[in-house]
């Protein structure tokens, strides 16, 4: 069967995808061992059995409640320095005199990463780690069925009301008895979603008939995804934050009663970064405030002190005591014992006795030697010293014995949970490693047949035959088969493995392992072909005078480099410096060799250029040496030199030569608009100057000039409607970004109403859809009716304008003049260095790449998950839209790879009368680009999955990598559908 290169490529790309998929789902697997609600009760255990015989503890019940009504503050992203810092004394004057002097507790909660909302509800509310797979599922949570503390408290019969964010109501379905849920992903809306849930306040604070009340302002972290933490929003915000806290404070202490107190607890589900995202671990992001606040606790004395810090995962036993429920089976926290301190002796132990039988149990569960555990050898000897304090207190004995052994097994209790909460927090997820390895293993498959298949692949009729019939019905096939099937049966009735791929049906598993099966096949047959092929170059040799050009060698070098940057956590960190220095690296190269063509080569001088393509033709097979020509083969290298000296006459040879610094001069620009990575990331950039509130004329002013450029760089290929809905579009960008209160109008005086700027957007959607239908139609017309080159390169263009359109939309209006840059080395390249010096499919094809990647870094993100605006995915939408909201946020993250894939489709179209198979090249390059680095990295992550820095570093990068998969292949499969000139009939026609 024969296969173009980009049918080939897309083929390869979607397997890969499936690989992938297949890696992540093991990688980040839902926690192991995780037991379900319904096998979560049971008898609590006993006090530790007194050592002397007959001697028995009349205490086997749960402790009662230490509070009588619970109501717990969620304020989505308030960070530590919020509430302990400078803006908490001065916005939240009533809860810094309650930390101060009042009768609270405060700490500082560590959460751990991904910090983002649902993973961080689950951790406050079960104990658990949650698995980094959450950031996916946290768009679309899942009801909890692992055993938590609101179905404890549900089961007990108390009754619990909620008002806030949504996820809540997803998460625990039909365990509140009153709620109304706001949606989180909203966040435009600063004001609304908060007053959705104080106005439910003043009548619930008055009634009797709840027991837990809970609310979840969502406010403060849509000023934050918006506007940053030094938004002049935050002041307003936490004032009205500290006046409901103050409203519930006095309420509590009115009504409270004489039997039981009350208690207030306000926290944050994750914190915020210098740009106002979350999702990472640096400092800003991981630490919150946890407040305690209750008449049971004694005021506070003396200087302030810094807060202590604990888990956030000890909340869920903390409050699980103080309610008088059992501790969720699943809880890796401890119990915060300030809060519980003014108990006496013998209930401190009781509730530490508690938390210490439950974190045994479940490492029991999770580790097969968990008697040789360092946390259970202490905790029963802890249980043992426990023993003898009962046996002392039963009998009676009140001297100070009994109080220096009841502090003595205190200590050793706190040791044994410290260090049991540590074993488990590093055991409760592990690794799918089966998954993994058939992930893998279908995954460096697919690279190695992509790089045997780059000769024939690259060749001038970029097609080649693919023998699926002598492997597919050979033995090898079929007992590879046999043999892979062997182990998965043995691995999945193992009854140590417990992976997601033995879920699937055996149906499905077998087609997995058939495709392996027929990869491995595919690549044995590549290699015997080309052995065939270097047999036959031995018996007729070639003198080839192919050699590598700077540029040739300076791709191979930046390839190999940046993959293996991506073992060390701080090149994975400041990913962003190396293509920085690659593209800088290759504008200088651009720069020799347009100095060469203009300056130094004479046409009798030998030809310094050569192709990727010619090479590995050499290499790979020598009866087909001559056809390997882009965009020429043999003495057209001489013709090529000639054609270049022709071509650059007068200003515009002295402008291509320009054009490499010019680059350099726009990337340098762009290089300062946004702080990246980690270790610059908190230094002020100019992105922050222009955001300020103070500079939103000088913002508006550089909004407004980058949409008139976009207009001048896109428009010159369009058709006249196409220039008119263009025009309208980017006035309606102005409009929305006016209404939503980013810029201003230049007879705007004084403040504006903010609004949603739904309209507006709503406007710009109609002209996005416009200008993409009308080049599909063009598109459809040169595919089907008539193979019409040019309506074809003008159907793309269109297309190509839609999409910049709408990333001028989602973009940020500080972060336009990214996309102005984008377009104007586009145009600068193509006509001032791509057709000057004539470079190949694949030349271009990786410039394209690697400028993709560098303005995925421009734009301000990084490979950490606080960086994604999801501000973009609610661009235009009343309400939260799942498909929409997800398609909207990947497109404003990936503006930068996407837009210079979908240009290279229109130069490479253009370029179809030079070379009919330029298009097949671009997609074969494009793939096997995306493919190595994923390939290698997969590779070094299941290598270093113990690393220290494993879940804060290289698995957000992972999820990255694995998103661009996906993306690459949907770009792949639209290259291969515009790709419908075929090498033979090109050749007919001339």
């Amino acid at each position: 069967m024969r296969l173009r290169s980009g049918v080939f490529a897309s083929s390869c790309l979607l397997v890969e995808a499936l690989g992938v998929a297949l890696f992540l789902r093991g990688f980040f697997p839902v926690p192991v061992r995780s037991l379900p609600r319904r096998e979560a009760r049971g008898d609590p255990p006993a006090e530790p059995a007194p050592p002397s015989p007959g001697m028995v503890s009349n205490w086997t019940k749960i402790p009662p409640p230490l509070f009588r009504k619970v109501v717990i503050v969620l304020i989505d992203a308030l960070r530590d320095d919020f509430v302990f810092g400078s803006k908490g004394k001065q916005f939240m004057p009533y809860t810094t005199q309650v930390v101060e002097k009042g009768t609270s507790f405060s700490f500082i909660a560590e959460a751990k990463p991904p910090t983002v909302t649902m993973p961080r509800i689950k951790a406050l509310m079960t104990g658990s780690i949650p698995g980094f797979i959450d950031v996916i599922v946290n768009l679309n949570s899942p009801a909890l069925l692992d055993d938590n503390l609101i179905w404890q408290a549900k089961s007990a019969g108390k009754r619990i009301i909620f008002y806030g964010d949504d996820t809540w109501v997803k998460l625990f379905p039909k365990h509140f008895v009153e709620y109304d849920g706001t949606t989180s992903f909203f966040v435009s809306d600063f004001k609304e979603v908060d007053d959705n849930v104080t106005r439910h306040l003043d009548r619930v604070l008055k009634r009797e008939d709840w027991d837990i009340l809970i609310l979840h302002y969502l406010g403060l972290d849509h000023i934050g995804h918006v506007s940053g933490p030094n938004s002049p929003l935050v002041g307003p915000k936490l004032r009205e934050m500290d006046n409901i806290l103050k409203k519930i404070h006095i309420s509590l202490l009115s009504k409270e009663e004489a039997s039981l107190p009350n208690l207030l607890v306000v926290c944050g589900d994750h914190g915020m970064s210098e740009t106002g995202s979350h999702g990472g671990s640096s400092e800003g992001e991981v630490h919150t405030p946890l407040l305690f606040i209750s008449s049971a606790f004694e005021k506070r004395s003396g200087p302030l002190t810094q807060p202590e810090r604990v888990q956030q995962t000890d909340l869920a036993s903390t409050l699980a005591v103080g309610l008088g429920l059992p501790i969720s089976r699943n809880s890796v926290g401890n119990l915060i014992m300030p809060v519980l301190g003014g108990k006496t002796m013998r209930e401190q132990l009781r509730f530490l006795h508690l938390n210490g039988f439950q974190l045994s149990r479940l490492l029991q569960e999770n580790t097969p030697a968990y008697e040789k555990d360092p946390g259970y050898e202490h905790f029963k000897i802890a249980e043992k010293s426990h023993g003898n304090w009962i046996k002392l207190y039963l009998e009676g004995n009140n001297s100070e014995i009994l109080l220096n052994l009841g502090k003595k097994v205190l200590k050793q209790y706190l040791e044994a949970l410290k260090t049991l909460s540590s074993s488990l927090s590093k055991q409760v997820a592990q690794y799918d490693m089966y998954s993994m390895t058939v992930g893998t293993v279908i995954i460096m498959e697919v690279l190695l047949l992509l790089l045997l298949s780059v000769p024939k692949a690259l060749s001038s009729r970029a097609e080649f035959e693919v023998p699926l019939s002598p492997p597919l019905f050979s033995l090898l096939f079929y007992l590879m088969c046999l043999m892979l099937c062997a182990v998965h049966v043995i691995v999945c009735t193992s009854a140590e493995s417990l992976c997601y791929f033995c879920s699937m049906s055996w149906l499905t598993a077998v087609g997995v392992m058939m495709l392996i099966s027929a990869l491995m096949c595919g690549i044995l047959s590549a290699i015997a072909k080309i052995f065939e092929n270097s047999r036959v170059r031995l018996k007729n040799p070639v003198v080839s005078s192919s050699s590598w050009s700077e540029v040739d060698v300076l791709i191979l070098a930046g390839t190999i480099g940046h993959v293996l940057s991506l073992g060390a956590s701080s090149f994975i960190e400041e990913e962003h410096q190396t293509w920085y220095f690659l593209i800088n690296t290759l504008c200088l190269v651009l720069c020799q060799e347009l100095c060469r063509n203009n300056f130094l080569q004479k046409e009798c001088d030998p030809p310094h250029s050569t192709t990727v393509k010619q090479n590995f033709g050499d290499i790979g097979e020598a009866p087909e040496c001559t056809n390997i020509d882009i965009p020429a083969a043999g003495s057209s290298k001489l013709d090529k030199a000639t054609s270049s000296a022709e071509f650059i006459k007068g200003s515009d040879k002295w402008i291509s030569l320009a054009s490499p610094w010019i680059i350099l001069i726009c990337c340098r620009l762009l290089r300062s608009l946004n702080q990246t990575g980690v270790q610059w990331a908190h230094r002020p950039d100019f992105g922050h100057w222009l955001t300020s509130s103070e500079h939103k004329s000088e913002l508006s002013f550089l909004a407004a000039i980058s949409l008139l450029m976009i207009f001048f760089l896109v428009q010159r290929r369009c058709s006249l409607v196409s220039k008119i809905a263009m025009a309208l579009g980017l006035l309606g960008i102005y409009s929305y970004r006016a209404a939503i209160g980013n810029v201003i109008f230049p007879w705007q005086h004084g403040s504006k109403d903010i609004s949603k700027g739904i309209t507006e957007a709503r406007f710009v959607y109609v002209f996005v859809l416009g200008i993409v239908f009308t080049g599909t139609k063009d598109l459809l017309k040169s595919q089907v009716i008539s193979a019409d080159s040019s309506m074809k390169s003008t159907g793309l263009w269109e297309v190509y304008s839609g999409l910049v359109l709408l990333a001028a939309l989602l973009l940020r209006p500080h972060n336009l003049p990214v996309l102005v840059f984008c377009l104007l080395i586009q145009t600068v390249m193509t006509k001032y260095i791509w057709t000057p010096l004539k470079c190949d499919a694949a030349q271009i094809t990786i410039m394209h790449y690697w400028f993709g990647q560098a303005f995925f870094y421009f734009q301000g993100n990084s490979n950490g998950i606080a960086t994604v605006d999801v501000s973009a995915g609610f661009v235009g939408l009343e309400s939260y839209v799942e498909i929409p909201a997800i398609f909207l946020t990947a497109f404003a993250t990936y503006t930068g790879p996407l837009l210079w894939a979908i240009h290279l489709l229109c130069y490479l179209s253009s370029e179809v009368s030079r070379n009919s198979a330029a298009v097949g090249h671009g997609c074969f390059c494009y793939a096997l680009m995306r493919s190595i680095p994923v390939a290698i990295y997969i590779v070094l992550v299941t290598g270093l999955r113990y690393h220290l820095f494993i879940w804060s570093v290289f698995s957000p990068k992972l999820l990255y990598e694995g998103v661009h998969v996906f993306i690459t292949a949907a770009i792949c499969l639209f290259f291969t559908a515009m790709d419908q000139n075929h090498p033979d009939k090109a050749q007919d026609r001339k």
